[in-house]
Parts: structure tokens; C-alpha cells; sequence
């Protein structure tokens, strides 16, 4: 029943919703497809680009529409992410899956608990 249509839609609908607000419903899809429908954490990853990268152009497209890109602040550290991601690609294809899969995990539990626990700075 959950890897129906009616139920793929419904997730991609909430996940593409999450992404157009920036928070990230990728790492969502790869529990999704790992926990619920019990597929392998390297197709789940691969699954995960094809959803991330669409999603991504349009966003961007729709921002920098929108004059909304500091393009002078963002140039090195997208250029910087670009190469890491090539890297550690090539990286991650070398390592055993368990052990990416534990280092995924640890990386979700740590964004969860910044994003329990993190409270703005007051303006002065």
C-alpha cells in the first residue's frame, strides 16, 4: 500500500513542498525509501539526486527571477561544494555502505538536535 501511486505522489508532493522552502525534504526521501520501502541506501541516494536536482534548477531559477542571489557572496562556497561533492562521490563509491549509511545517520541526528535546540541571536 505505501508504494502505491496515490502514496508516491503524496510523498513527492510533501517533499517538493519541504524543498521549496529550503528545508531539505532529500534527506527525508532517503529515509523514506531506505526505512519504509525498503530500498538500498545507494539506489535510495541515487533516487534522492534525480528528485534534488530539478527541484534545485527550478528554485534557483525562481530566486534569481526574484533578484534574490548575492552572487558575489556565493560564488567560492558553490564552487567549493561542486568539487567536494565530485570528490567525495568518487569517495563514497570506494567505501563500504555501512559504514556511509551509520555517517548519514550520525549527520541527520546532528542536524536535528541544531534544529532542536538552536535559538536566534538577539539583535542588539
Amino acid at each position: 500500500m505505501l508504494d502505491s501511486i496515490p502514496s508516491s505522489i503524496a510523498v513527492g508532493t510533501v517533499l517538493g513542498f519541504l524543498t521549496g522552502l529550503g528545508t531539505g525534504g532529500g534527506s527525508l526521501l532517503v529515509l523514506w525509501l531506505t526505512l519504509v520501502l525498503h530500498m538500498e541506501a545507494a539506489q535510495a541516494r541515487l533516487i534522492n539526486l534525480m528528485f534534488f536536482v530539478p527541484a534545485a534548477l527550478i528554485a534557483t531559477f525562481v530566486h534569481w527571477h526574484q533578484d534574490r542571489i548575492p552572487w558575489r557572496k556565493i560564488l567560492l562556497p558553490v564552487i567549493a561544494g561542486c568539487v567536494s561533492a565530485a570528490v567525495f562521490t568518487i569517495w563514497a563509491q570506494k567505501m563500504n555502505t555501512e559504514s556511509l549509511q551509520k555517517l548519514f545517520g550520525v549527520l541527520l541526528i546532528g542536524i536535528g538536535c541544531k534544529e532542536l535546540f538552536y535559538r536566534p541571536r538577539k539583535a542588539k
